[in-house]
């Protein structure tokens, strides 16, 4: 069981930067945000079930203390990520920017900026109010952040995911209504706009978008019902809720329910599924084939020394050559072992 996560966590890391090249030369930011914060949750998840394989020892205290606030970042930077994504696709589609210029650019990246890392680096920051230990530490799982499940959690913790794909949602939904208007000339339009995009990237960054926010959507809702449906705790003051705050809580495999299990171990699976997602829709694209392309083009020339043919027939055969939303775990699952 260890093994098969620490390797769906590594592969997921390495799939999701197969797409990468085409995303950096289109300068695209949220696209850029999205595959890094996968990225980077792959990696700590794969971390975490090595370190603690089999284990609850409390270890590398340091690397916990950051990473769970990375991953307190990333369950509100992933659908941010998306929301940005279609909030520009809404408006290339709308016809409101006939021609997108330098600055209208400069401003989109600024605001991409803002909210894929500004937002979630406050949101990790907040999360303190409502950090009643410094972190837990679940077998084979790795560590996890600590919430003081209160009103305050709901606003830092559930609330902004949820806002920013009910947005994403709309945002969507708006775009398709722009393109099914004008699908016959659709092509012609995203040219006049100036847009690097084209018909089917533009569906598939939207088919996308649409496909993580639905699955980190209910994953984030099931996560929030569980924690909330126990009942809040009252929020009485600083100290109380800090009381103890260098506990570090240790929770075995065992001492978990079947059914608080299963939920342990679906939200472990939630971020490198989204990475599967990602690279299922960019991975196989006319952008991506390309890149694959010229990285054998290069590995048939630098490493196995292939020799160029010069004659049309042979070369006409060659490549193309160019230069080129995290559910916090479940209340139920921990508080199963206070009973």
């Amino acid at each position: 069981m260890v093994a098969t996560l620490s390797a769906g966590a590594f592969i997921a890391a390495v799939l999701v930067l197969i797409p990468l090249p085409s995303h950096w030369r289109a300068r695209n930011v949220a696209i850029l945000s999205l595959i890094a914060w996968l990225f980077v949750v792959d990696l700590i998840y794969g971390v975490n079930t090595i370190v603690w394989a089999g284990n609850v020892e409390v270890r590398i205290v340091v690397w916990c203390d950051i990473t769970t606030k990375i991953l307190v970042g990333a369950s509100s930077a992933l659908p941010a990520a998306a929301m940005c994504i279609c909030k520009h696709l809404e408006l290339v589609a709308s016809g409101r920017a006939v021609r997108l210029t330098h600055e209208d650019k400069r401003r989109r990246m600024l605001f991409e900026l803002a909210m894929c890392f500004g937002a979630p680096l406050v949101l990790m920051a907040l999360h303190y109010i409502v950090q009643g230990h410094r972190f837990d530490i679940v077998e084979d799982i790795g560590c996890q952040a600590a919430t003081y499940y209160s009103i305050p959690a709901v606003f830092i913790v559930w609330f902004p995911p949820l806002l920013f794909a009910t947005i994403t949602f709309i945002y969507a939904g708006l775009a398709l209504h722009h393109f099914f208007k004008q699908r016959l000339n659709f092509t012609t339009h995203l040219h006049s706009c100036d847009s690097a995009l084209t018909t089917s990237r533009y569906l598939r960054l939207i088919a996308m978008s649409l496909t993580e926010m639905v699955w980190g959507t209910s994953l984030t809702a099931l996560a929030m019902y569980d924690n909330i449906a126990p009942g809040l705790f009252p929020y009485v003051s600083w100290a109380y809720v800090h009381s103890g705050f260098s506990r570090i809580g240790q929770y075995a495999v065992v001492e978990f329910t079947p059914r608080a299990l299963q939920q342990v171990f679906l939200f472990f699976w939630a971020i490198p599924a989204s990475s599967f997602i990602f690279f299922v829709f960019f991975g196989f694209g006319e952008e991506a084939v390309k890149d694959y392309r010229r990285a054998l083009a290069w590995f048939a020339r630098k490493v196995l020394r292939t020799p160029l043919k010069q004659d049309k027939a042979a070369f006409s055969s060659l490549p193309v050559w160019y230069a080129p939303s995290v559910p916090l775990l479940c209340r139920s699952a921990l508080d199963a072992l206070c009973v």
